[in-house]
Formats: C-alpha cells, structure tokens, sequence
C-alpha cells in the first residue's frame, strides 16, 4: 500500500477516501484523515487516549459513527487523535483505542473546522482492496 488516504475537494465539504490492507486499517486511515484536514499531524504527540466501542446496523453507518465519535470527543475534549488502534472490528462493531493530545494553540495550527461525517457519498469497498469513502460537512 503506498498511501494512507487522498483528500477530494467539494463544495462546502471535503471528501476523504482511505485505503487499508483490511478494512480496520481503512476506518483507522479515515480517522488520520479526518485529523489531517483539521490539524498538522506531526504537531501532535501521544500523551493521552480514549477507549471507543460503537456498534451499528451495518458497515456504512459503522464508519459513520465511528468519525463522528471522534469529530464529538475533538469538539467536547479538544482532543486531536493521531494514532488509531482498532482491537475488534466487524461490519457492525468497533473497538478502538485513539492515541492524541490536547489542542494546544502554540504549537497546533487549526487547519479546518469538520462539523460531521455524512453519508452524502459514503461508499465502503471491500472488493478493490480495502477503501472507504467519506464526505466531511466542513
């Protein structure tokens, strides 16, 4: 796998497609890139980490939940994630922990404010590889 994610600009909102050797690393890679529209992620160290559990009707609405989970625990606790760690993982259940820190002005530059994961676009492709596909109402 050459790359994580690419980021596909829209109007008003962003898209994100991650790639994954399976697809717990797809839904880790989305959330890096979730961080990445908001901040430099090479600013933020691993000094603290939450536990996530979700569970949802099917795959789709999975990733959704999941980045929006996230995109709560950054607006809530200010915490920017770098790091995912996905330790059970099926189409319907998620158990994660997400490695960050604290935003912090003096050294994160704030990039861009994500307000949710949509499924405007949503596409989850287990046949090509692992991707998924995101777009961020921004």
């Amino acid at each position: 796998m050459d790359k994580d994610f690419d980021i596909v600009n829209h109007t008003a909102d962003v898209s994100i497609i991650a790639y994954g050797t399976n697809m717990s690393q797809a839904f880790a890679n989305a959330a890096k890139a979730l961080f990445n529209l908001i901040t430099e992620l090479d600013d933020v160290e691993e000094i603290l980490y939450r536990d996530i559990k979700l569970t949802a009707p099917d795959q789709e609405s999975l990733l959704v939940k999941w980045l929006n989970e996230l995109i709560y625990l950054f607006d809530v606790e200010g915490i920017i994630f770098k790091r995912f760690n996905i330790t059970q993982f099926n189409s319907t259940r998620l158990k994660a922990r997400s490695y960050g820190e604290k935003v912090d002005s003096s050294k994160h530059k704030l990039k861009t404010g994500v307000k949710a994961a949509t499924y405007h676009m949503l596409k989850v492709d287990k046949d090509n590889g692992c991707k998924v596909q995101v777009l961020f109402d921004i």
